[in-house]
């Protein structure tokens, strides 16, 4: 009787399972396979001996890295950094979704939502390239109009008190289009009878904001703070290294950037592989917490 209620269920949900296919391999062979690859960071990894064969030095790794003068800089400008990213880049696309869905016109507000979403499109690379051009300090457009109003032009990429403005600054011109997507469909499920009772009694676009949209989202907005915050210390590699050069290193080296150095340009991976298992580490404590107090606080959580 299970087995027919088994092949029952598996004909039923066929295809949605071979939909989900592609997915489950993407995870299985690029998140889930390379876990194995942890076992380095506890040996003297060998490239010609190979995983096994390479002799066991247990945590030499980690307490190198506890141990290296650079530990607390990297994790200051990293934590830094993402703080700043979480700070400033999460409310945007929120604020941004709730302006859109104050708009009447639908006309212009498609026009909008397109031309926020297509920097979200455009690689790290050319946004990086971008950023360059625009802040150069004889040809560049932000400088050209410091000029026109009769100051000097600043040389922005070497200044390294102003890299994590424009490294945040250039993240949520990139992404806040894209990511009210998804507050966007959240505020669709709210039922419009809520806000016809809100004007009944009285209330403005203020309080309906308040009292309707606000707790409407809520959940939404909590799962994202919760995933986001997960993400403090995974700051994306590409765009540091991009927009990063030696003048800078006091407030953008981070630990993504460190880790690529000493993996891949000096060859010990041992070494990387620890530093990166502490991140992923952290993070995975960070997701911990901060799912537990929201657990505590409100009736929303992750699991």
């Amino acid at each position: 009787m299970p087995k027919r209620g088994f092949a029952g269920r598996w004909r039923k949900s066929r295809y949605l399972l071979l939909m989900f296919l592609p997915c489950f391999v993407y995870f299985a062979l690029f998140k889930y396979l390379p876990m194995f690859g942890i076992v380095i960071s506890f040996k003297n990894y060998n490239l010609y001996k190979g995983v096994w064969e390479s002799s066991w030095v247990g945590l030499k790794y980690y307490r190198m890295f506890f141990e290296n003068p650079d530990f607390f800089k990297l994790l200051r400008n990293t934590i830094l950094l993402g703080f700043y990213k979480l700070l400033f880049g999460f409310p945007a696309p929120l604020i941004l979704a709730l302006l859109l869905n104050e708009l009447k016109n639908a006309v212009f507000k498609r026009f909008v939502q397109t031309v926020s979403y297509l920097p979200h499109f455009i690689s790290n690379v050319v946004v990086a390239s971008m950023v360059v051009l625009f802040l150069s300090p004889s040809t560049g457009a932000v400088n050209q109009l410091i000029a026109w109003l009769g100051f000097e032009p600043i040389n922005f990429m070497v200044k390294p008190d102003l890299f994590r403005s424009i490294y945040v600054a250039s993240e949520i011109w990139q992404h806040v289009g894209w990511e009210t997507i998804i507050y966007l469909a959240a505020l669709t499920a709210i039922d419009p009878m809520l806000y016809e009772a809100a004007e009944i009694d009285g209330a403005g676009r203020w309080r309906k904001l308040v009292h309707v949209t606000l707790p409407g989202i809520a959940p939404a907005i909590v799962i994202l703070l919760i995933l986001n915050v997960g993400k403090v210390l995974e700051i994306g590699f590409e765009k540091v290294f991009l927009l990063y050069n030696p003048a800078t290193y006091e407030t953008a080296d981070i630990i993504s950037t460190y880790v690529y150095r000493v993996g891949l340009m000096e060859g010990n991976f041992s070494y990387a592989s620890a530093i990166d298992l502490f991140t992923g580490v952290v993070s995975l404590i960070f997701i911990l917490a901060t799912n537990a107090i929201s657990r505590k606080v409100s009736e929303t959580s992750l699991w």
